[in-house]
């Protein structure tokens, strides 16, 4: 697959679809769409024509996406027009619902995609790219799901595990997706911890009320990504800090770790450093260490990574990251970081381009997309 090929041709697909009246965000998402499509079937059938292929795939998941909205327009304008319900108690099911999602006769899996996509209003990429697996793997998965609980009665709830790992979800892709679902998780998460004694939900509370309370420095006010070392941190909301340090350290004393709890204690560890040269790499790493035993997540000791360059040198960032699958979202990004830092500019220019190209979102590409401009400049200066 050339792709380069694909980015050269990016420009001139949109530009088309522009003018054949398509929004420009949409467009964009279209044609996003048709380069995966591309790199999926180029590499077996390759087109003639490759730009003429790139504008017929995106044209038509542009119309798809069209007519799909305007159905939705017409269901809400239906309802729109019904008469008002009577008077209920005003009760708020939506944590049962996760619940009766989560139902035995699920997998764990399947269960939290169900959810996600039912209940936590994700779409079926958002969930895909959550669990690192194909967008058509995870619609399958979903179909199976529907499939299983539609032949069950929803009177056994699922376990509080699985609830949380969706909770974790939905507060991960409103932290830093395309949609805003952080304080709803948040707020489900608050409920779900005062009608349950358990460490790990608290846990979860605790890590979801440390990283929001970053969120003010997140971004500049054009939109682009502010990396933490670089955050100002008179933005972070103490108040939010304090709570989430407080039902962590509850949670800790217990002495039944899991890995929100551990999670919880990175960000603690972050939020506790009055600036980033203060911050305790080693103690960061001790913690990865104990969600590497309870998780073995490749994410995990992606970011166990990163800690250890920077408790230990850049080099020993590197050698834990050659131990990893170079396909795993963000390892490009991970690997110019530490490039950088121990000097190999030019290898470190090459992976922010790369790592910009597989971007999962649009404010990521540009900040490392400027990342690598900002090496190339001093290279040739």
């Amino acid at each position: 697959m050339d792709e380069v090929l694909l980015r050269s041709l990016t420009p001139g697909v949109l530009a088309v679809m522009v003018a054949r009246g398509a929004d420009f965000a949409a467009a964009e998402d279209a044609v996003q769409d048709a380069l995966v499509e591309a790199v999926r079937v180029w590499p077996a059938d390759p087109p003639r024509d490759a730009k003429g292929w790139l504008v017929t795939v995106a044209w038509r998941r542009y119309l798809d996406a069209v007519r799909a909205d305007a159905a939705r327009r017409r269901r809400e304008d239906r309802v729109d027009q019904e008469p008002a319900p009577a008077p209920s108690p005003a009760v708020d099911d939506t944590l049962q619902l996760y619940f009766l999602c989560a139902h035995p006769s699920q997998t764990p899996s399947s269960a939290v995609a169900l959810t996600l996509r039912a209940v936590g209003g994700l779409t079926t990429r958002q969930i895909a790219r959550a669990y690192l697996v194909p967008e058509a793997t995870m619609a399958q998965r979903i179909s199976r799901a529907k499939r299983t609980v539609s032949g069950v009665r929803l009177d056994r709830p699922g376990d509080v595990a699985t609830v949380l790992r969706v909770l974790y979800l939905i507060f991960n892709e409103g932290y830093g997706g395309d949609v805003d679902l952080a304080a709803e998780a948040i707020r489900l998460t608050r409920q779900l911890a005062a009608g349950i004694d358990h460490p790990e939900v608290a846990g979860l509370l605790a890590l979801m009320l440390l990283h929001h309370a970053r969120r003010p420095a997140r971004t500049r006010p054009d939109g682009s990504l502010v990396p933490l070392a670089e955050q100002d941190r008179g933005r972070w909301d103490t108040k939010a800090i304090a709570e989430g340090i407080t039902i962590l350290q509850a949670a800790l004393s217990r002495d039944r770790l899991g890995e929100f709890q551990a999670q919880a204690a990175v960000a603690a560890l972050h939020a506790d450093a009055q600036c980033a040269q203060d911050t305790d790499w080693v103690q960061i790493v001790e913690w990865y260490d104990e969600l590497v035993r309870l998780t073995d997540s490749p994410v995990v000791r992606l970011n166990r990574a990163v800690a250890v360059g920077e408790a230990d040198g850049p080099r020993a960032g590197l050698a834990a990251l050659a131990e990893l699958d170079a396909s795993l979202p963000r390892h490009s990004a991970v690997s110019a970081y530490l490039h950088e830092r121990d000097g190999d500019v030019v290898t470190a220019a090459r992976l922010y381009a790369e790592a910009a190209h597989k971007a999962p979102n649009l404010a990521e590409r540009d900040h490392l997309t400027r990342q690598a401009a900002r090496l190339n400049a001093r290279i040739r200066g």
